[in-house]
């Protein structure tokens, strides 16, 4: 209804599910499971039809198979549902046999799990940033060269890079002893390619930055966040609150990423979808002037309700 015509693409960007097996809580006191659950939920009830269903990393807490049968079993049906193309990516606490054997059907291996996504002429690129047996993340020299040969023909709409950790700054400095070590290596393979964005997790909160001249979106976790404003007296502070997912809209010429909360709240304003039709039947004149003056039955409706 405005300037921009409708994105070309949608893409659901979810990250750090943690999942257990036997659908344990994480710490003993996190449902993971029920918080997934509503995060797709949301998702399904929003009436957002996305092309792709992204997941950056950290999808099993411990690596367990029963984890990712438990995760496919939770997410495949939504996303079929949805009509999408499901993406997963490694994390630091997946572990490369179960990840590619329980989530691919493949023969297990302990190979980086690259892969490439071609979804309605966008690629996606889940690109594999974990070192076994550690929580830091690393992007080995084949890797890069691998990822440099695909990045050397662009792709129709454009190229998305999904991995789990985020190429950026992160004020918690405990967190930053975990970053992806070399980021000049990656940023030299990104120079002057179709990379759009890139989608990322592992810093159980939701932050924006750019890298390389290029936008970086990290996703907060599924299952509990990292508490920014957390008191002084404490170093890190997870908490069973502020989860979220991101909606990634990507236009002919930008990218908006928007944080959605799992929980749902109170609606204190709004309007009915019964008046999409008539809104959209309005010259693009008189739209404006029905939404956008104060003298408006619509805004001057809020007005009452707020003087009530």
């Amino acid at each position: 209804m405005g300037q921009y015509p409708p994105a070309q693409h949608v893409v659901v960007h979810l990250s750090d599910t943690h999942l257990l097996g036997e659908g344990r809580p994480l710490y003993g006191v996190v449902p993971v499971e029920q918080r997934l659950a509503q995060a797709l939920e949301r998702i399904e009830r929003s009436g957002v039809r996305p092309h792709a269903v992204v997941f950056t990393g950290d999808l099993a807490d411990l690596g367990e198979p029963d984890a990712y049968r438990r995760l496919r079993a939770a997410v495949e049906p939504v996303v079929e549902r949805l009509g999408a193309q499901l993406i997963w990516v490694m994390g630091n606490h997946d572990e490369r046999g179960p990840y590619s054997s329980l989530l691919f059907d493949e023969p297990a291996s302990e190979h980086p799990q690259d892969r490439v996504y071609d979804v309605a002429g966008l690629r996606v690129i889940s690109l594999d940033s974990t070192v076994p047996g550690y929580h830091h993340g690393e992007i080995a020299p084949e890797q890069l060269d691998w990822l440099r040969g695909v990045l050397a023909e662009p792709a129709p709409h454009g190229t998305l890079l999904a991995l789990h950790h985020p190429p950026v700054p992160t004020p918690l400095e405990i967190m930053a002893v975990l970053e992806l070590q070399d980021q000049p290596a990656l940023a030299a393979v990104l120079a002057g390619t179709d990379v759009r964005a890139i989608l990322a997790g592992h810093l159980h909160y939701s932050t924006h930055s750019t890298f390389a001249g290029i936008p970086v979106h990290v996703a907060a976790a599924t299952c509990y966040t990292l508490d920014l404003g957390a008191d002084a007296g404490r170093l890190l502070s997870g908490v069973d609150g502020g989860q979220s997912f991101d909606l990634v809209h990507l236009y002919d010429e930008v990218v908006v990423s928007s944080t959605v909360p799992l929980g749902a709240f109170p609606e204190a304003t709004g309007f009915s979808i019964d008046y999409r039709p008539m809104i959209e039947g309005m010259p693009a004149a008189e739209r404006l002037e029905q939404l956008s003056s104060k003298n408006s039955p619509f805004t001057i409706s809020e007005a009452t309700a707020s003087n009530a």
